[in-house]
């Protein structure tokens, strides 16, 4: 079989809307796409096949977790991380820079021999270079790899952003060097420079300069408002590259990901669905329902009649706030399966209105209401 060439092409737009579609060794993704988090080779409380029936085309993987946990020999000697988790899906890694600051006992930012941090597992001591990251990435033979970037913690501190800013480029470089050339992979820059304007561009001009695949905003859904990570991305959506997909690091909730759309992001990811989901608390398209609560412990009526994929609807709210209540793992599988399969409908929706030239009106009917 011969491997595609990565390659992004947009198809359409509606405003600073954008359809399009990214075709990889493994298969294509239709954008704006969200990608469920498999961040130590599962989605947690899901099988795979699950997560593809839900129309996901594409999972998010971590370097930090894999790293730590099995360690890359043993995903190495099962042949890379789509045959030891069993995926056919095109995997997204992120390079373990945002772990190091939010997991890790110990972090110290070494400019030149990388993160020097210990496992929040236990406690041993690893030093991540943006070379070693590299390495790792491509012996998990993922097909989206991320560049090491420095993600600090959120802080109105410019100079402190400017310095970490101004390392993450450094590692861009060097992240760069060591990926080298294929064609059948991809490699992604991270825009960083908190919600100061003039660092962002000069990250993204610099970044563009060194030349990637696509180019991906970081440092964001780290404590800041909606507000102020829109505003970022107004900033930004006349400058990234028009002929590459825009990738939102970590977000986020339905309304984020609609106002995101509407600012030209292509590409999603985020615990919210999952975790949410294995906590009792569902998303529909009347909005969050928590079956938690005592109120649904007599409702027989489906979480969600618009969402008719995988016959989720056969199970009551009534049963579900039981198997919560009674501790029953079953409870986490399915509304794991019910979040991701309505995130994944939001996204068909989006593309579908984004291709019909009204989700402006799409977005209005939704926004702040899921």
């Amino acid at each position: 079989m011969t491997l595609k060439k990565f390659s992004f092409n947009v198809l359409s737009t509606d405003k600073d809307s954008r359809l399009g579609v990214i075709n990889t060794s493994r298969g294509k993704i239709d954008t704006p796409a969200f990608m469920p988090v498999g961040t130590q080779a599962t989605v947690k409380a899901a099988f795979i096949d699950d997560i593809i029936k839900t129309g996901s085309q594409i999972i998010l993987s971590n370097t930090y977790h894999l790293m730590i946990r099995p360690g890359l020999n043993r995903i190495v000697s099962s042949g890379g991380l789509h045959k030891f988790m069993n995926c056919k899906l095109p995997i997204l890694t992120d390079s373990g820079g945002f772990q190091v600051m939010s997991l890790s006992k110990f972090n110290k930012i070494d400019r030149e021999k990388g993160a020097i941090f210990k496992s929040h597992i236990d406690g041993k001591k690893f030093i991540l270079s943006p070379e070693e990251s590299i390495r790792i990435q491509k012996g998990l033979n993922s097909d989206i790899v991320m560049i090491m970037d420095e993600c600090p913690k959120n802080s109105k501190d410019y100079e402190l952003i400017k310095r970490s800013m101004e390392t993450s480029i450094y590692w861009a470089k060097r992240s760069k060097k060591e990926f080298g050339k294929n064609s059948k992979k991809a490699i992604f820059g991270i825009v960083q420079g908190g919600l100061f304007k003039d660092l962002r561009i000069i990250s993204l001009k610099k970044l563009m300069k060194i030349g990637f695949d696509g180019y991906a905003l970081g440092g964001l859904a780290v404590g800041e408002t909606q507000k102020e990570m829109f505003k970022v991305l107004d900033d930004l959506k006349n400058l990234l590259p028009q002929k590459k997909p825009r990738y939102l690091m970590g977000v986020g909730t339905p309304n984020d990901i609609l106002g995101a759309v509407k600012r030209g992001i292509d590409m999603f990811d985020c615990v919210i669905p999952t975790r949410s989901g294995r906590n009792g608390l569902a998303y529909t398209w009347k909005g969050k329902i928590n079956l938690r609560n005592s109120k649904y412990k007599n409702d027989n009526k489906p979480i969600d009649i618009k969402c008719r994929n995988l016959n989720l609807n056969k199970y009551s709210k009534n049963y579900i706030n039981h198997l919560f209540n009674t501790n029953e793992i079953l409870a986490s599988m399915i509304l794991t399966l019910h979040n991701i399969n309505f995130y994944q409908e939001l996204m068909f929706s989006i593309r579908e209105n984004i291709k019909k030239g009204t989700f402006h009106k799409f977005h209005n009917k939704y926004m702040n209401k899921l």
